[in-house]
């Protein structure tokens, strides 16, 4: 796959640290004369395969601009061979697919609409199963519209795979405005709703958190009953992450474009919690409670501290001092796709190490960042001719026995360069579903 601008650009910029980040502390020393902590499993790490893949979709013309970015799971829970796989291709719109990767239906994202410059650009999709919309419990798949700076929000046929091509109806209401822009001159800008995930509150509501592009800032939404049956959204908070940093010796904020901030896209809902995970690219993931808005940075990213600054002439940041030692080791920037694994009381929270094209699996559990590494792995190409994952961006995650083909449950990540045959000369991309047995029984989850 060509790099696209943003990947050259840190990539580039990766290549003039040092390399002598050190592991972040996730627990505080105990205090003397304290009970020694029981002993934890050394992390492990697996090399896995895929056992199924979508069609590659392909970034140019003929391919209709199509770029996957970002996968959900609905899970059928009256028959879960039927459960859909959906894939947000930004310009390309919103796919469907059955458990064996083939396609089910296609959305178009919607077009400019007269007046405005922008066409819609779908960037992130996330499934919320049985929310309370007005009177209605609903399955709803939710986008991030990052062209038009909206959400998009469509109802879930109960019978799933089995719709063929009618699983997803658009329900948003006609109304709803942008989420973060006060206007259409402002929408132009480009600032707009980036990363999403979505998640039910205790009473059944559904809230969605959007970032927004460009910028450190985050917002969390209610879904809410719209006209005629439609579904709209209404701000509950708006907040940001911290754009700098303490560090021996002074501060740091990562290098960015001028003007712009360290934003985030990967996020997931921790339902045991009620808080939420999100990864700022260039700095790490964060834990943030859902309640008071505190945060924690549960892990930082390799290069968390290394000062760099923006070279016009090469359009790339250089590093231009020493590292202070204060980065991470299991993640490379970008910090990118964020999902959740449940089994009864325990959880594990798997993330995407954009930079060097592995995941990073964390136990969750506790007060404060409250995540234990557990392990890492990597997506090969397997026996069967699927090829692996590289620069992956968003994934998903289900524990539910999804019929013969995932009966242990399933993994979805994007794959930033599909190579299967004809795909050589075009930019392309697409999703791998991996049996979730094959990550957790090698790392001994």
């Amino acid at each position: 796959m060509t790099t696209t601008p943003s990947r050259r650009r840190k990539a580039l910029r990766r290549s003039g640290t040092t390399g002598l980040a050190v592991a972040l502390l996730l627990a505080l020393a105990p205090a003397a004369g304290a009970a020694a902590p029981a002993a934890q499993p050394a992390p492990r790490w697996a090399t896995v395969t895929a056992s199924a893949a979508t069609p590659s979709v392909h970034d140019d013309e003929a391919g209709g601009q199509a770029d996957a970015d970002d996968p959900a799971i609905w899970t059928s829970p009256t028959a879960p061979e039927q459960s859909v796989v959906l894939g947000a291709l930004k310009n390309g719109g919103l796919d469907v697919h059955a458990l064996d990767g083939s396609l089910l239906q296609h959305l178009d994202a919607p077009p400019a609409p007269e007046g405005a410059e922008e066409a819609g650009r779908y960037n992130n999709v996330d499934v919320v199963q049985g929310a309370r919309i007005g009177a209605r419990v609903l399955d709803l798949a939710v986008v991030s519209d990052r062209g038009r700076d909206r959400l998009r929000v469509f109802a879930i046929d109960p019978r799933g795979a089995a719709a063929g091509d009618a699983v997803l109806r658009e329900v948003t209401d006609p109304a709803a405005g942008p989420v973060f822009s006060a206007d259409e001159a402002e929408v132009d800008e480009q600032r707009t709703a980036y990363g999403l995930a979505a998640g039910l509150r205790a009473d059944g509501s559904a809230q969605v958190l959007t970032t927004r592009r460009h910028t450190a800032e985050f917002a969390v939404l209610d879904l809410v009953a719209g006209p005629g049956g439609t579904v709209g959204y209404r701000e509950r908070t708006r907040a940001a992450l911290p754009t700098e940093f303490a560090v021996p010796g002074g501060t740091w904020t990562p290098c960015e474009e001028p003007g712009e901030e360290p934003q985030a896209e990967g996020s997931v809902f921790d339902a045991a919690t009620g808080d939420w995970y999100v990864a700022q690219e260039d700095v790490g993931i964060w834990r943030v409670s859902g309640d008071t808005g505190s945060r924690w940075l549960l892990d930082r990213v390799r290069d968390f501290g290394v000062p760099a600054t923006w070279d016009e002439a090469s359009q790339t940041c250089r590093a231009d001092g020493r590292d202070p030692g204060v980065g991470g080791t299991r993640l490379t920037a970008d910090a990118e796709g964020l999902a959740i694994a449940r089994d009864g009381h325990r959880r594990w929270l798997f993330a995407s190490s954009q930079g060097d094209s592995t995941f990073a699996v964390y136990a969750l559990g506790g007060p404060g960042p409250a995540g234990r590494y557990a392990g890492g792995f990597t997506v090969a190409d397997s026996a069967e001719g699927i090829d692996g994952v590289q620069h992956s961006d968003g994934s998903a995650v289900t524990t539910a026995a999804l019929g013969p083909l995932f009966p242990h449950g399933l993994f979805v990540t994007h794959d930033g360069e599909s190579t299967r045959p004809g795909d050589e000369d075009r930019v392309s991309t697409g999703f791998r579903l991996v049996p979730l047995e094959r990550i957790t029984a090698p790392l001994g989850l």
